[in-house]
């Protein structure tokens, strides 16, 4: 398929403004055709030719957008994705992908039935971070993996004014914020786990959500998974750890994409994604009792892989890399 795709996005909020627009305002085969803006025109000024709607159901009625981004607060997610679907849209899904893995299963019911693709967006299988782990488990240099702990910490103590965060709404909290990167990591690099467990808790004054969760995944191998996510952690801790029989790798939460958004670099610049050589990981092997150590260079990361993957989707039908099933389990997990 050699077409441009015309795509509509729902919010221009820090996914949109970020996450989103840059990419499809750059990619040659997406046109950012059009944004909803319910009060203040921002969109418009960064990108004059796009159309600024004021709803929903305005962007959907246009014929020609054939993607829609569903990137609202995460309580929307199904009502917005099964509009854009019922609309003959394809659809692309921020996470929390759904509040629970009943309206997952009823969306990619209602894609199939409208002969459109719905794909979950989970950038993070693009960060540098993540990329460097997956070398390293593809590698087998840990042997069999016995335990491993991911984390995905912030520190934010006083509450913010904002209520589509903040309020006691299905979706909202650390676990249906943070928590599908963690879970989705887990999938992608270790498989299905047999069983889990969860915990979560509310620990700055008069917060409405949780701001601290706890997953523990257990596999069939024997293999044993940490998920810990906290909005209260001042001291950085690494964000992967993972020992095998083999030996054991370390590494902190470094990609830079993110950061580099916010401060205007734009995705195609030639240093977009690039880690410093301070951020590599660092890998232990034991040989003949005597401990290697390597240190891992980072994996140069892009979020255009993302929009790369949806093109191939739309346009040979290629499988997306997030799968429905991988994403049903991911909710069914949160929602446990």
């Amino acid at each position: 398929m050699d077409k441009v795709i015309k795509t509509g996005v729902l919010s221009f909020g820090m996914s949109g403004s970020l996450f989103h627009c840059p990419f499809l305002n750059l990619h040659a085969k997406f046109e950012l055709t059009a944004i909803v803006e319910r009060s203040v025109k921002k969109a418009k000024k960064i990108y004059p030719t796009i159309n600024s709607y004021n709803t929903v159901d305005e962007l959907l009625a246009q014929p020609d957008i054939e993607l829609v981004v569903v990137n609202t607060p995460s309580s929307t997610h199904f009502e917005f994705a099964m509009k854009a679907l019922k609309s003959k849209k394809h659809v692309l899904v921020e996470k929390p992908f759904t509040v629970t893995s009943a309206e997952a299963k009823g969306l990619y019911e209602e894609a199939r039935k409208q002969s459109c693709f719905i794909m979950p967006f989970q950038n993070r299988r693009y960060d540098s971070d993540f990329l460097s782990v997956k070398a390293v488990v593809d590698s087998g240099k840990l042997g069999q993996l016995i335990e491993v702990h991911l984390r995905y910490d912030r520190y934010i103590y006083n509450i913010s004014n904002n209520l589509n965060k903040e309020s006691n709404r299905p979706g909202n909290g650390v676990l249906y914020n943070l928590g599908p990167h963690l879970v989705d990591a887990a999938l992608a690099l270790f498989g299905e786990p047999k069983a889990w467990s969860k915990v979560i808790q509310k620990k700055r004054p008069n917060t409405q959500v949780d701001d601290y969760a706890h997953i523990h995944l257990a596999y069939e191998n024997g293999l044993q998974v940490f998920l810990t996510t906290s909005l209260l952690v001042a001291l950085e801790q690494p964000a992967f750890v993972l020992h095998g029989t083999k030996g054991s790798y370390i590494k902190y939460r470094s990609d830079v994409q993110e950061k580099q958004l916010q401060s205007g670099v734009a995705p195609n610049s030639p240093s977009f994604g690039v880690e410093l050589p301070s951020h590599e990981g660092e890998l232990v092997t034991m040989e003949n009792e005597l401990a290697i150590v390597e240190r891992i260079p980072p994996v140069k990361g892009s979020y255009f892989n993302v929009f790369d993957a949806v093109y191939k989707t739309l346009g040979s039908k290629a499988s997306f890399p997030v799968t429905e099933h991988q994403i049903i389990k991911q909710i069914e997990i949160l929602e446990s």
